[in-house]
């Protein structure tokens, strides 16, 4: 009997003891758990006072001054856009202006070239204009019933200056100067130049009616107007 009364009551102090080893442990904890939380807000809040204390910001003003920044970036790049945009325009209406002085430019530039290869030659014909006259005032002034077998060499000269003349008339033509003789035409004082005026029946006022002197044009800008009489109203 007490071999096997022993064993028993040492397993029920053992069971025991682990029980209030466990009841007192779940004591300590319950007790203990009312005073970490408090310890905890405690902290939280000794912890917060010095936050304030040291000046520190709370979240919402520090979400205030982000906005404020914010937005006065976004002002400063509106501005910055504005400007940029008005120097887009200034820079686009100077190379338009560019654009079109070169094109003016160009086109004097051609037009220039192009009067100087027409034109060039407008002094040297001015000069052989007169050699023209003097053709024209010594064939004009052989006497014709003189021009006969009888006078041989008065004819070979006659001719030979006929000759002359229409060669440079033809040399005239091809280099574009041409003559006018505005006989029986309207005056026109752009190709003409009145000598003088004079009653003449049958003609209206203001036609030619004796032209003293050819004129010439070099490729349609005159070069020597035509000296003329005018009829007289």
């Amino acid at each position: 009997m007490a071999s096997i009364v022993i064993p028993v009551a040492v397993r029920f102090t053992r069971v025991t003891i682990d029980s209030l080893h466990n009841i007192n442990r779940n004591i300590l904890c319950r007790l203990s758990q009312p005073l970490y939380v408090s310890w905890q807000k405690q902290e939280y809040s000794t912890i917060t006072e010095e936050k304030k204390s040291d000046g520190a910001e709370s979240p919402l003003s520090d979400l205030t001054e982000n906005e404020k920044k914010l937005k006065a970036d976004i002002e400063l790049l509106n501005k910055e856009i504005t400007e940029l945009r008005s120097y887009k325009g200034e820079l686009e209406d100077k190379y338009k202006r560019a654009l079109a002085e070169g094109e003016n430019l160009r086109v004097r530039l051609t037009k220039q070239i192009q009067d100087a290869k027409l034109f060039g030659i407008q002094g040297f014909c001015k000069d052989l204009l007169e050699v023209a006259d003097i053709l024209g005032k010594a064939t004009e002034s052989v006497p014709k019933d003189e021009l006969t077998e009888k006078n041989p060499h008065l004819k070979t000269l006659y001719e030979g200056l006929r000759m002359t003349e229409a060669q440079l008339h033809k040399v005239f033509n091809k280099h574009g100067l041409i003559s006018l003789n505005p006989l029986n035409e309207k005056f026109d004082p752009n190709q003409h130049e009145a000598l003088f005026q004079q009653e003449v029946q049958g003609k209206e006022p203001g036609t030619i009616v004796v032209v003293s002197k050819l004129g010439y044009k070099l490729h349609e800008r005159v070069v020597r107007p035509a000296l003329v009489g005018v009829a007289k109203g």
